[in-house]
C-alpha cells in the first residue's frame, strides 16, 4: 500500500501546481456542450475521492460490504463545479486526496484484502490501485499526455 500512497501524494503535489497554471478560461471552457470542462473533470475526481474515501474507511470495519456507487453526471451537476472558482476546485481535490493518502497509509495490512462493493466486490487494495489509475486517466483529460495508462473507467 505504501507505493500507492506515495504515488498518490506525488500526483497531488505535482498536479495541484500544474492545474493552477492553466488559465481560468481554458480550465472552465467546455470542449463541446455535452462534455465536461477541465474544471468539471477535476470536480468528478473530487466526487470520486469522496466516494472512495468512504469505501476505504467503511470497508475496514463492515462485516458485510455495503454497495457504494454514485451517478457521476448527477454528482458533477449537483455540485455545480462550473460556478466554483478554479482555486477552490483544485484545493478541494488536493485536500481530499491527501486525506485518502493518510487513510491508506494508516490502514492496517490486515484490511488490504477486505472487500468493498462497487458494481462488484473488490479488495480495498485493488480499489486503491484502481483509484490512482482512474485519477491518471482523468488527469490526462485535464493535461493531455501526462500519463501512459489504460483505465477501465
Amino acid at each position: 500500500m505504501q507505493p500507492i500512497v506515495q504515488e498518490l501524494r506525488d500526483i497531488v503535489i505535482e498536479f495541484s501546481k500544474k492545474m493552477r497554471e492553466i488559465p481560468e478560461a481554458e480550465f472552465s471552457s467546455k470542449p463541446v456542450p455535452n462534455k465536461w470542462s477541465k474544471k468539471e473533470v477535476v470536480g468528478h475526481l473530487i466526487d470520486s475521492a469522496q466516494n472512495n474515501l468512504r469505501r476505504f474507511i467503511v470497508g475496514q470495519y463492515e462485516q458485510v460490504p455495503s454497495k457504494i456507487v454514485y451517478d457521476q453526471d448527477f454528482w458533477v451537476a449537483a455540485n455545480n463545479y462550473k460556478s466554483i472558482s478554479q482555486e477552490e476546485v483544485i484545493m478541494l481535490w488536493q485536500l481530499l486526496n491527501l486525506r485518502i493518502a493518510g487513510v491508506l497509509e494508516n490502514m492496517p495490512q490486515s484490511s488490504y484484502k477486505k472487500q468493498s462493493l462497487t458494481s462488484q466486490l473488490h479488495t480495498l487494495e485493488f480499489l486503491a490501485e484502481d483509484y490512482v489509475k482512474h485519477m491518471k486517466h482523468h488527469l490526462n483529460q485535464v493535461i493531455a499526455g501526462s500519463f501512459d495508462i489504460v483505465c477501465r473507467s
